[in-house]
């Protein structure tokens, strides 16, 4: 009986690792499986990952999937990107000194996997890196951030120089560095600037809730209820939205006729939108790349919508625009390199 669990058993581990697949390369720089990078961004990033590989001979390989059971594989990143950099064989046979940024959408994962011929000593420069300039955006769903920030900090730590550097002198390094100064500077002063252009507009509104009202009826100054107290006149799908904070709403009542007023403020910044059903904006939606567009074929993507309310459900199916041809030298093959599991993990 032992023999025939064990038989079972080991059956069972073969059929579970036959099924595991990993997806095949469409070009050696940039793999954008799960539609995470707008075409302006993604050749930018290509023409940073050749210039690498031609300047300094180092491959260095972007990939974006939805979700690591997609092909077959359920798990910590960690052995799917080493299986899939030995796959494609990322970087020099002899050096091994590929890179792999590998990032999986839906999975919430991420990893740098490096080339065996660094041994353990990139490891902990990639953690840094992840933890520093890549996670922060990606907490934010900023993934082109993450992913371009990330980029260029790899490539800084592999040579010394940052992407278009190469072949610069130290005075036009200084030069560079006193622009990404600027536009740092740049940032701050939006980031400073935007709460003070927003701030009439919340004076205005902060106005417009607090001036008093009159009762249509008798004419009595009204009074605002406490947000503990005006549930009671707020329809189920108002609460909704109060506590999903899609939209916020005053209830004045007249203390003399007891007349109510429901008054609503919508939410200038919110990830909810109206329900084809009850109305109420209390609908989130999901979205699956079911086809990654490529050079040669649109993709597809489904985005499934459910309302926190009246929890109506359906989804559309949209088409992923082709992406635009990178010059030729964008195609080819790896190199031959491989990976004993170096580099560096991260989730959000």
């Amino acid at each position: 009986m032992k023999h025939i669990v064990l038989a079972l058993f080991i059956g069972l581990t073969k059929v579970s690792a036959q099924a595991q697949t990993y997806p095949d390369y469409s070009e050696i720089y940039v793999n954008d499986f799960a539609d995470l990078l707008p075409e302006e961004n993604e050749a930018h990033l290509r023409e940073k990952l050749k210039e690498l590989r031609e300047k300094r001979g180092i491959e260095f390989t972007v990939v974006t999937i939805g979700v690591m059971s997609d092909y077959g594989y359920v798990g910590e990143i960690e052995p799917f990107a080493t299986g899939l950099f030995n796959f494609w064989a990322v970087g020099d046979a002899e050096r091994n000194d590929g890179v792999m940024m590998l990032v999986s959408r839906f999975d919430r994962k991420m990893r740098i996997e490096v080339g065996s011929g660094y041994g353990t000593a990139k490891d902990a420069p990639m953690q840094e890196i992840i933890d520093e300039a890549i996670l922060p955006r990606f907490k934010r769903d900023d993934y082109v951030t993450g992913i371009e920030s990330g980029v260029d900090a790899v490539i800084y730590d592999l040579t010394g120089s940052f992407p278009g550097e190469f072949d610069a002198n130290l005075a036009q390094k200084a030069i560079n560095r006193g622009k990404s100064l600027l536009d740092w500077l740049g940032g701050w002063i939006f980031a400073i600037l935007a709460p003070l252009l927003a701030l009439p507009l919340q004076v205005y509104r902060r106005w417009q809730r607090n001036k008093p009202r009159f009762c249509p009826n008798d004419d009595t100054r009204m009074v605002r209820m406490d947000e503990g107290w005006d549930d009671k006149h707020l329809q189920k799908g108002q609460i909704t939205e109060e506590e999903l904070k899609s939209v916020d709403y005053d209830v004045w009542e007249c203390p003399k006729c007891d007349h109510v007023t429901v008054e609503a403020y919508k939410a200038w910044f919110s990830p909810y939108s109206a329900c084809r059903s009850c109305g109420y904006r209390t609908v989130e939606g999901e979205t699956e790349i079911l086809e990654a567009a490529t050079t040669s074929s649109t993709g597809r993507k489904r985005i499934d919508y459910h309302c926190l309310n009246c929890d109506d459900r359906w989804h559309v199916v949209k088409t992923i625009p082709r992406k635009t041809s990178s010059s030729s030298s964008s195609g080819g093959s790896f190199s031959g390199g491989s990976s004993s599991g170096g580099g560096a993990s991260g989730s959000w």
